[in-house]
This record gives structure tokens, sequence and C-alpha cells, in this order.
């Protein structure tokens, strides 16, 4: 055996066609491949066939094996389990927890990451409870490859078809790399949390921000390698494996966090303002706390600082400069007016009031629009994802700045 271990779960679906070229792709990457077919997977395709051309012979049973216990077996030895086509089915018992055949109870017996391709129709793909279950999947940190638009089974077309085997494997290799180091030398300045405006030494105004993905923005840039500075105004604590890489400074109110942004990003290559940052602040902050007895208060409000504004005026030459927009509403169109007012590389907008989208939860779904044009769809996924794909897109463009230069 050489090269990482994939265990290729293909599930029974006719997208089940394509699992054939992603098994042929990954080989000739130098991936070790142990194919695992559902009993309808072989419907679709023939065992023989993913003998033929992966690294080991076809599993499909839990009990023809040679191995007493092959679900665990494969399970602790794989890198990567990848489920391509996953069906609805599947996805449904793996949410479930059910484990009544070898892939599933293989996706139940693995700690390493999960990667699951849906292919299905477009009714069921839109199905409230197949978008509950990769909901709850999403949240366990399993990961996706979204589905695509296009021809479907039957003659029919829309959402559903199963992604290229070309982009599945493109994921794979990436996830597959053992440590990305692609930002090391790089200084990182991140904002996370919604600021707290104090209205008398008791009451302050903030917002539904947890901080949870500006913090997964600086995990995956440390872990990337980077120099990172993460300006919070949560109290989440970092993860133990990366915590004592990153330098932290506590803030509160818009002031403070304009104060130690300013500060940081006058050396960072580049500066992810993903901060929740009140828009207002009461113009007078009462010195004792206010009381019913004192009557109705007059809340004056004044606006709070441009932060991202700010930071794009006095950027340094080559600096890269990411902000954050939460939206409810016309989501693309507001975005993509901030970008242009802002002044910024990348504006990343998400509609907080989608199901498991934006604050306080575990996952998100975002958009991520370039000033040059471009615009890259993320599914819902987990925030260290979504923080994965940010930084994808800024080593990029990093890379596009320097090669044209």
């Amino acid at each position: 055996m050489t090269g990482p271990k994939v265990v290729l779960g293909v599930a029974g679906g006719i997208a089940a066609y394509k699992a054939v070229e992603v098994c042929r792709r990954l080989v000739d990457a130098g991936v070790h491949v142990v194919p695992v077919l559902t009993a309808g997977a072989t419907r679709f395709v023939g065992a023989v066939t993913f003998s033929a051309l992966a690294s080991e012979p076809v599993q499909t049973s839990l009990w023809d094996e040679a191995s007493p216990i092959p679900h665990t077996k494969l399970g602790q030895s794989a890198d990567l389990v990848v489920v391509a086509p996953a069906t609805a089915d599947v996805m449904a018992r793996y949410a479930a927890g059910l484990a009544d055949d070898l892939l599933t109870a293989t996706l139940l017996a693995t700690r390493a990451p999960v990667l699951l391709c849906p292919a299905m129709h477009t009714e069921m793909w839109e199905h409230a409870s197949v978008q509950e279950n990769v909901a709850t999947l999403a949240r366990r940190g399993v990961q996706f490859v979204a589905p695509e638009s296009g021809r479907l089974a039957g003659g029919d077309s829309g959402e559903g078809r199963m992604a290229e085997p070309a982009t599945i494997v493109a994921r794979i290799l990436a996830m597959l790399e053992p440590s990305r180091h692609d930002m090391t030398g790089l200084d990182v300045v991140v904002s996370a949390g919604g600021t707290r405006e104090p209205l008398d030494p008791v009451r302050f105004l903030t917002n539904r921000s947890s901080g949870k993905q500006g913090h997964a923005l600086a995990e995956v840039a440390a872990r990337r390698g980077a120099t990172v500075t993460l300006v919070t105004a949560s109290a989440l604590a970092l993860s133990p494996d990366v915590g004592a890489r990153v330098e932290r400074v506590q803030v509160e109110t818009a002031a403070d966090m304009e104060g130690a942004m300013v500060r940081a990003a006058a050396s960072a290559d580049i500066v992810v303002m993903a901060a929740a940052v009140a828009d207002f602040r009461p113009k007078a902050v009462a010195e004792r706390k206010l009381s019913k007895e004192d009557g109705l208060p007059e809340l004056v409000l004044e606006p709070t600082p441009d932060i991202l504004a700010g930071l794009a005026a006095q950027r340094r030459p080559g600096q890269v400069i990411v902000g954050f927009a939460a939206e409810t509403n016309d989501v693309l169109e507001r975005g993509a007016r901030k970008l242009a007012r802002k002044g910024v590389d990348y504006l990343v907008v998400n509609d907080v009031s989608a199901p498991g989208s934006g604050f306080d939860h575990d996952t998100n779904a975002v958009t991520i629009l370039g000033a040059d044009g471009s615009s890259v769809d993320v599914p819902l996924t987990s925030k260290n994802a979504v923080a994965e794909a940010v930084f994808d897109r800024v080593i990029v463009h990093q890379r596009e700045k320097r090669s044209s230069t």
C-alpha cells in the first residue's frame, strides 16, 4: 500500500457510473482506493469494474469478508471516507446513526474526515427531510461536494446532479494534504464576534453574532502556517491544537475593535473582518443603572466607525482585505454594493435568515464576491470549511497578483 488511503463508498444511484472515473483518477494520483459498494450500487455498476481499477477488491458485505469486523478495519485505516454518489437513503441512515450495511457501518466506525457527494432528483434534493439531514451531518463536521444543476435520469433537468469526477477528485486531493502550509510566512489578522455598546453600567446594545466563523478563520489560518492575530469580542475558546499559536486580543466595543484592528493591520498581509460590528451606539452612556423609576430614557444613537472601509482606505501595498456581510434580503445585490463601497478585495456574504446559516450555528453557506467580478458559492457546510474556501480564494488571488507583476 502506497499513498493515502481512501474508502470510496458507492451507493445505489444512476450517478454510480461517475464513481468509476473518480476511482480511476484517484489511483492515477497515487491514492490507495478501497471501494465499498452497497447492494443497490451493484445494480448500476459492476463490482468487477471497481476491483480492476481500484487498489483493493470491492467490498460489499458485513458478513462475507475475511475480517469479522470489516467496517472497523476500514474505518480505522482510512485517511478519508468518500461517498459518491451519496443518495438520500444513505444520508438519512448516516444522520440517524443506522448501520445496516458495510458502508453505513464504516461511516459510523471512522474518525477520518468524511466527504459526501449527493446525487438525486431535484424534488428529492429539495425535500425538507433531505435538507435537514444535510444540515445535521454538516453540523457534525461532514463535508459535501454540492450537487450541480443539469440533466438528470429520465430526461429531467434540474439541481441534484452529482458533481463531475474532476471536481470531486480535486476536493479529495485537497483534503488529503496532510498539512497545508501554503500560508507560512503570512501575517493574518482576523476579527470576530459581535461588539457591545454600553447603555449604562449594566445594559448594552449588541447583535446575535457568536464569533464562531471568525474563530474558525483564525484557526484555519494558523493550521495552514500563518502568524495569526485574532481580535475578538467573543468569549469562545480556541481549539487546543492552535490556541497557543494565535495571538488573541480581547475587545468589547466598536471603538476597541477599531483601535486593535488598525494596530494589527499595520503589518498584516491579509486582513479578514468577520466581526459583526454594531452599526450604532448610544451617544451618551448613563453613569448609573437606568431604572423604571427614572422614566423612559431618551436614547440617542450615533453611527460607529466603518472599520472595514477605514482599513481598506489605509491598506499597505499588496495587502488583501476580506470583509463579511450578514444579510436577510437581496443578499447578492446588497453584497455587491457593499463590496464596491467598502473598497475591499473580497466580500463574503450570507443570508443569516436561511436554515443552518449565519449566527450561532456551526454551519454556514456563503458567496465569496470578488472585486475582480468573481463569485464563488460555498453551499451549507461547516464554518471551518467556509474558512478554508475563503483562504483558498485569497491564496489564489495572491498568486495571480505575483504572476502578473
